[in-house]
């Protein structure tokens, strides 16, 4: 199957949960990170806003008051980092994604000790199916961020033993499930 069949397959699988499922599961997932070192001993975090019942990390975010977090706004074809804190006010952006207003401040790779990466899959290797618009894939490519800490979030059902892999795509350091955190993938 090519990445856009699976990304199609999965996302209907992922949106044919229900809300109670989908919270239940999303809670697991940030009981995990929440025990994991990588997360604990980040003091600044880029995350994501959930969209299309991506795994929702809001209960991380709105108990951890002593992080510092990022969200991320697409500009052209990149993600820049706004610091955001829980509660505050977003708008949609391009994508029909919730977003930080472009007036808050940015936040600069030096600063981030750990990024939390949304994905359709992942596999075992740690490589992840995104979906096709290439903005983590950039960013991770890119010499400044390559070496920061990068977790993929995905739910049990779509952590694959294969995927399609092309030859720009990197592997992340960990994946988190709800039921497990696998580090060096």
């Amino acid at each position: 199957m090519d990445k856009t069949q699976l990304r199609r397959s999965l996302l209907k699988q992922r949106q044919s949960m229900s809300v109670a499922q989908w919270k239940q599961k999303s809670d697991r997932i940030c009981t995990n990170l929440l025990s994991s070192p990588q997360f604990t001993q980040a003091k600044t975090v880029l995350a994501y806003f959930s969209f299309r019942q991506e795994p929702d990390l809001s209960p991380l975010l709105e108990n951890t008051p002593t992080k510092i977090w990022g969200m991320p706004r697409c500009v052209g074809d990149s993600l820049f980092w706004h610091q955001w804190t829980p509660n505050e006010a977003v708008e949609i952006g391009c994508y029909g994604i919730p977003e930080p207003y472009a007036n808050a401040p940015i936040i600069s790779y030096e600063q981030v000790d750990l990024i939390l990466i949304p994905c359709v899959a992942c596999n075992q290797q740690g490589y992840r199916l995104g979906y096709g618009g290439g903005y983590y894939d950039r960013l991770l490519a890119a010499p400044e961020w390559a070496n920061k800490s990068a977790i993929g979030i995905v739910f049990d059902f779509a952590y694959l033993p294969e995927l399609p892999i092309d030859p720009w795509d990197k592997p992340l350091h960990a994946i988190c499930t709800e039921t497990k955190l696998v580090v060096g993938c």
